[in-house]
């Protein structure tokens, strides 16, 4: 038996259910927490029967996983990279980076912020149909989301005063830069 194709529990409705906001940077994804997310996503589908996936296929199938967080993160820095071009272009300064940020991941078609991780979920879920790493999967989409949604918020969930204290300690940076956001993760994991 596959994962069902419903509608139900929409990833947004997900998102409200589970009392994520969608601001912008409420939930981000940062290298050094996938293959943590991954092994974590593989290891409860597992746990929960949820899929059927070979003992000598498992560090596969969180490669799998991790591969496709790896890609999302992949096409942001191309949309940072439009961005930060945008702003040369237009004489901008980085103050408007977010906002020109949005416009070039509209063009793009590339989803942003909780979007972003629902949409990377989505593929995940999708991927774990098709992967010859997986044996069988048994759950409906619906309920594999629900779980995997919940792992994500579990790792990328940043309460509003530490994103504020870690910003006002940032104050130095570019927002948008690379050195921003290694900065921003280590500042909020200091502050966690």
């Amino acid at each position: 038996p596959f994962a069902s194709r419903s509608s139900h529990g929409s990833p947004s409705a997900l998102a409200r259910a589970a009392g994520v906001r969608s601001e912008e940077n409420l939930m981000r994804l940062y290298p050094k927490v996938i293959p943590t997310i991954a092994r974590e996503v593989v290891q409860t589908l597992m746990q929960d029967g949820d899929v059927e996936i070979e003992t000598l296929r498992i560090a596969d199938a969180e490669m799998d996983m991790a591969a496709i967080m790896k890609e999302y993160l992949a096409a942001e820095e191309r949309v940072n990279a439009a961005t930060r071009e945008a702003l040369e272009r237009r004489g901008y300064d980085h103050s408007r980076f977010n906002q020109v940020k949005r416009e070039m991941a509209d063009v793009r078609g590339f989803k942003m912020g909780d979007e972003g991780i629902e949409y990377v979920i989505g593929q995940m879920i999708e991927f774990l149909l098709i992967s010859r790493n997986v044996e069988e999967v048994y759950a409906e989409d619906h309920s594999l989301r629900k779980k995997v949604f919940q792992i994500f918020k579990k790792h990328l969930d940043v309460d509003d005063e530490i994103d504020r204290e870690a910003r006002a300690r940032l104050k130095h940076l570019q927002e948008g830069t690379s050195a921003w956001d290694v900065e921003y993760q280590k500042t909020v994991e200091l502050l966690r």
